[in-house]
């Protein structure tokens, strides 16, 4: 007998039957695929959204819907991915993580050379436009000697971010100096918008990623890796990997970025701590500086 999830009230309420081993299926898929982990309490938020594939798609059962993804190449395999990732952020998110940047900056701004920055979770573009902003600001150009590379696995928020078009409220905490400086401000039917500035913009190469995967189309030295808030939703196994994978791209003085609530307590061997949330290589093994 097939046991639902949930209060019996919670399944009366819901359009799609949702069992106890549907949402076993979708937790190892998307771990199998993506290394998200699911715990029980998201089990609401995967029928909401799920549910929105199944109306879209006309089919009426999650159990022929799971079906559809046993073909590995199957399409609905990237809706699947974008409606499970979580994509909160904003700009200049733990501030203090820019203020560190900014410093890093000006003085690898003595060595004259091109400056590279991975932001591995970019997500709707909120971040690696921060980082452009610093990097604007650090060199007192809209041109610096920098390339960012900004990388998510949902590519509906990709779209969006190389767009680079926000309400105005996403900007309303930022300095007016900013906000005139870097962005545009839409009129006519476009009012309420702005735009990232196109300088900033071209500053960006926007690419879906997926960090399990081991193609990784990256290359070192780099100086810089974002990776903010995305270890919180692998097991410690997975981020070992991902991290024994940047430790040989970042150059010898080049910097990882995490999330406030992330360390990397289990990898000390391959980084170490060296301000808040910010870590430098354990030892030697960096990418060869160029």
């Amino acid at each position: 007998m097939v046991t639902p999830t949930g209060p019996a009230g919670d399944q009366a309420m819901r359009d799609f039957h949702f069992t106890s081993q549907d949402f076993a299926r979708v937790r190892r898929m998307i771990y199998d695929h993506a290394g998200i982990n699911l715990n029980d309490s998201k089990e609401q938020m995967v029928y909401s959204r799920l549910a929105r594939r199944l109306r879209s798609l006309g089919i009426a059962s999650f159990g022929a819907y799971l079906d559809l993804l046993k073909n590995a190449s199957h399409p609905e395999w990237e809706h699947f991915i974008n409606a499970l990732t979580t994509n909160l952020t904003s700009f200049f998110r733990e501030m203090h993580h820019f203020d560190i940047l900014r410093e890093y900056l000006q003085r690898a701004s003595a060595q004259r050379r091109q400056i590279t920055i991975w932001c591995s979770a970019s997500s709707t573009g909120e971040e690696p436009y921060s980082i452009a902003i610093t990097a604007a600001e650090a060199f007192g150009s809209l041109q610096p000697p920098v390339s960012i590379i900004a990388s998510d696995l949902d590519t509906n928020v990709l779209e969006k971010a190389a767009n680079g078009v926000y309400t105005e409220d996403k900007i309303a905490r930022l300095p007016e100096r900013q906000i005139k400086q870097f962005f545009l401000r839409g009129k006519g039917e476009k009012s309420g918008l702005v735009r990232v500035r196109r300088e900033l913009r071209e500053l960006i190469a926007f690419r879906q990623i997926n960090l399990l995967h081991d193609d990784w189309p990256v290359r070192g030295p780099l100086d810089i890796i974002f990776c903010r808030n995305v270890m919180i939703y692998f097991d410690k196994e997975t981020q070992r990997q991902i991290l024994a994978k940047f430790a040989p791209l970042l150059r010898s003085d080049g910097r990882l970025f995490v999330g406030h609530s992330e360390n990397l307590h289990h990898s000390a061997d391959l980084f170490r701590s060296c301000q808040k949330t910010v870590y430098r290589l354990a030892e030697k093994g960096a990418a060869t500086d160029g």
